[in-house]
């Protein structure tokens, strides 16, 4: 017979199991939250925590016209199919780190970035997370400075970037709007020039475009960076233009201001000034490779409109990778002010009438007359070479006379030029990342 304190004592017994089962039934799992399998109802870590899954970038495919106000943004890859347009009212906006690829492609297939009078471009990088413009065939990622597979020797890719602005421009004929270079005449696409000298086209900083120029018809290539009309509201600063088959950056005329300019490797001229440029471009480094022409191409008016705009090139070094010289080509009228660069040969043309016996207005001319508007000041050179251009109605040149040669010599006097300050591009561009400076 069991007694009342028997009982009592197993009831305890019992009660002492229950609580014993209640401990070693705690749900098992894993109970981090920053891993894949995360059991937020997990009591107990059983080990199994599995690494966080990283969300892949996504390659965004663009092309035509944009028909609202957009934003590109960093972590995505954006791939321009032919030309992609920002038309008159529209805003396309690019986040600093963002990485834009051109596909393949020539003639009316190449690609390239549009920007129409009245469109805006706000692409406002960084040091630390600059903009890129390259190929497809360029295997750079999102948060790289540089890609492995593609060098300096990778040229005409994709096309380029190209801005058009209401600023005036010396046009031919008298003519104060153009077609730009590079964009089939087509609607409105590509027409620039105009009357606002404060004409804003957006912000361009710590932009660099590689591999582009491709070819739109025979001996028409796409510049890395054209300005053509672009006026002084626009922002232009921190660009670098690597291995571009035709130019690295044209001015078609325009007002636009420019600093920390660095080109590279291009096929053709590293900065080309045309149509009255009236602009200052200020800090630029130009590198020529083995296959690249004029460091510097520098043209005046091409029309009767807008012939007073003089240029300002002031703080540059150019030379050809490997510390050899390169060359400033002055041309075509050119008017303006070279202060504190340092080149090779300065190349200054003339130009004569009435069978060879007078000149004409050119560079020579503007650079000895006795109010010149040409003019060198603090520049570096190693010599002096005065040309000719043709007659408008012959085939031949003229020869130069020796006078001319001395006037010319006599104008401009070689100085110990500073240059550069090419520190500001070590450590964001590709030139600087692959010791190409």
């Amino acid at each position: 017979m069991k007694t009342k304190t028997m009982k009592v004592g197993m009831m305890v017994l019992a009660v002492a199991a229950m609580s014993v089962g209640t401990v070693s039934c705690k749900k098992k799992g894993c109970t981090d939250p920053t891993a894949a399998n995360y059991d937020a109802s997990a009591e107990k870590d059983d080990g199994t925590c599995e690494p966080a899954v990283t969300t892949p970038e996504t390659t965004i495919q663009k092309f035509g016209a944009l028909t609202a106000n957009e934003t590109w943004t960093a972590g995505n890859t954006y791939v321009i199919n032919g030309k992609v347009v920002v038309p008159n009212g529209i805003t396309l906006t690019i986040e600093p780190g963002t990485i834009i690829k051109g596909a393949e492609g020539t003639g009316t297939l190449a690609s390239a970035l549009l920007v129409n009078r009245g469109g805006m471009l706000i692409a406002n990088g960084t040091a630390a997370s600059p903009i890129i413009f390259t190929s497809v065939l360029d295997n750079i990622e999102p948060g790289q400075l540089t890609g492995t597979n593609l060098t300096e020797a990778d040229q005409g890719l994709w096309g380029g970037i190209i801005i058009c602005g209401n600023a005036p421009t010396s046009a031919g004929d008298g003519d104060t709007e153009s077609q730009i270079e590079g964009i089939p005449a087509d609607g409105t696409n590509g027409i620039f020039g105009g009357t606002d000298a404060a004409d804003n086209s957006g912000v361009l900083n710590y932009i660099s475009i590689r591999h582009g120029g491709a070819l739109i018809g025979a001996g028409n290539e796409i510049n890395g960076l054209t300005l053509g009309g672009v006026g002084s509201g626009t922002t232009v600063t921190n660009i670098e233009v690597v291995a571009n088959v035709d130019d690295g950056v044209e001015y078609f005329g325009g007002t636009v201001n420019s600093n920390n300019i660095l080109v590279g490797f291009q096929g053709d001229d590293g900065v080309d000034i045309d149509m009255n440029y009236s602009g200052t471009v200020d800090n630029f480094v130009v590198v020529n490779g083995a296959g690249s022409d004029e460091a510097l191409e520098i043209d005046g008016p091409e029309g009767t409109t807008y012939t007073n705009g003089l240029f300002t090139l002031i703080n540059g070094t150019v030379y050809t990778f490997g510390g050899t010289e390169a060359r400033g080509d002055f041309k075509s009228k050119a008017q303006g002010t070279i202060n504190n660069v340092a080149m090779g040969e300065a190349k200054i043309r003339a130009s004569y009438q009435n069978n060879c016996a007078d000149p004409k207005t050119d560079a020579w001319t503007h650079l000895t007359q006795a109010q010149p508007t040409l003019v060198f000041t603090g520049a570096e050179f190693s010599s002096v070479t005065v040309y000719t251009g043709s007659e408008d109605d012959q085939a031949n040149t003229c020869p130069v006379p020796t006078q001319d040669q001395t006037d010319a010599e006599g104008a401009m006097t070689s100085a110990t030029a500073s240059g550069a300050d090419a520190s500001s591009f070590a450590a964001w561009t590709w030139m600087g990342v692959n010791g190409k400076l």
